[in-house]
């Protein structure tokens, strides 16, 4: 009998760009809190360059806390720069940009 052990390389991790956003709401309750989330639910299937998204929303009151996070990935940053003028991307914007006083944006390669 004649085994044959195949050995693969490891499989290497695809580079993706992780975009993360931080909202600090104008005024901080359950309807603004939910305007905002199906706000950014809405991007989801709708924007091709756009790999996953996440959003979540902060159970912890601290001065240095934020009310909302959006957790987004991209293939590449070509697929990030198309999706900032999205028309799909930009009513989101507006809409969030309505309710928050803050937004802090974290752009990074993995």
């Amino acid at each position: 009998m004649v085994r044959i052990k195949l050995i693969l390389p490891a499989p290497k991790e695809i580079p993706m760009i992780k975009h993360i956003v931080m909202f600090k709401l104008k005024d901080k309750n359950k309807e603004n809190i939910e305007k905002v989330v199906e706000a950014l639910k809405t991007l989801e299937g709708n924007i091709d360059v756009l790999r996953s998204t996440e959003i979540g929303v902060n159970f912890t009151e601290s001065e240095r806390s934020y009310d909302i996070v959006l957790i987004t990935e991209f293939d590449n940053r070509d697929a990030l720069n198309v999706y900032g003028p999205h028309p799909k991307h930009v009513p989101v914007v507006e809409t969030v940009r309505s309710l928050c006083s803050v937004s802090v944006v974290v752009d990074y390669e993995t």
